[in-house]
């Protein structure tokens, strides 16, 4: 596996894939990875010639300095799991390498991101999408893959890509895949190192109320339906709920009747201590 650290060594290399005919999987990371990673990983391998996977902490959309600070980081193991999985490239490039003019000095550009984005995780985390499509494009041009593969986990943020793409015209596939969890059910995620034993113990009960809620969800309003994931969850000790959505699958709107819609999926985020998880349960999809 190549290790690629500069934006001039990653384009030549693309290029040369490109002039050979090859097609390009692409897996954009934040590193911190784990299984979830690792399973996108494998897909693309399977239905690439070349796999590339970025490792790069984006500041750009990180609301909060605090949870930039803290988030977990660890290149080694991310290029030693990398490499294991088969993948060709991995780019790991520095901020000034992606922001040249230094993060605040950077050329902007407003992305059109439609209701998806001002939704649910867009009104917590005002900015987050707008930083999420500004790097998410950079690296786009820069790898230029025939597909890019994104976790279900982040529901919100693959209608929001696959908005940014069409807007902004870039030719490429954008591949969901499944959430991947733990035995316990807790959906993997590289926040999940930052829980403490007895939040780790505690933090799969978001998940079980979110699938308890689907059997529930047959016999009750979605008015109903919310409130009783909600004070579940807040039942939990050192569990918070932040929003618990039940939305359109497509528009990401939120819904008030379960006819309203083929596709409904509801999405929420929990503070466990000071660690922010989310997770989505589909509740129906007949499209």
């Amino acid at each position: 596996m190549l290790i690629i650290r500069s934006v001039a060594e990653l384009e030549t290399f693309v290029t040369n894939e490109r002039q050979k005919g090859h097609s390009i999987g692409f897996v954009p990371t934040m590193g911190a990875l784990h299984e979830g990673h690792l399973s996108l990983v494998e897909r693309a391998v399977k239905e690439n010639d070349v796999t590339v996977a970025s490792v790069f902490v984006n500041p750009t959309q990180f609301n909060n300095p605090t949870d930039l600070a803290t988030y977990p980081r660890d290149e080694e193991s991310d290029f030693r799991l990398l490499a294991h999985a088969g993948v060709s490239v991995a780019f790991a490039p520095s901020v000034e390498e992606m922001y040249p003019g230094g993060v605040e000095g950077r050329e902007r550009h407003e992305f059109s991101l439609g209701m998806a984005a001002v939704v649910m995780e867009g009104k917590y985390r005002p900015g987050h999408f707008q930083g999420v499509a500004e790097v998410v494009s950079r690296l786009f041009r820069l790898v230029r893959p025939t597909r890019a593969y994104f976790g279900e986990k982040d529901f919100q943020q693959i209608a929001v890509i696959r908005n940014m793409v069409e807007t902004e015209g870039i030719n490429i596939k954008i591949v969901p895949c499944p959430i991947r969890r733990a035995d316990d059910g807790l959906a993997l995620s590289s926040r999940n190192a930052l829980l403490t034993p007895e939040q780790r113990r505690l933090a799969p009960e978001i998940h079980r109320a979110l699938a308890d809620s689907v059997e529930y969800a047959k016999t009750h309003s979605i008015r109903a339906t919310h409130d009783t994931v909600v004070e579940r969850i807040d039942a939990v000790p050192q569990m918070r709920v932040e929003y618990f959505e039940i939305v359109d699958g497509r528009t990401l709107l939120p819904l008030e009747e379960w006819e309203e819609s083929p596709w409904i999926v509801g999405c929420i985020t929990v503070y466990c201590g000071e660690v922010r998880l989310i997770d989505n349960i589909c509740y129906k999809k007949n499209i």
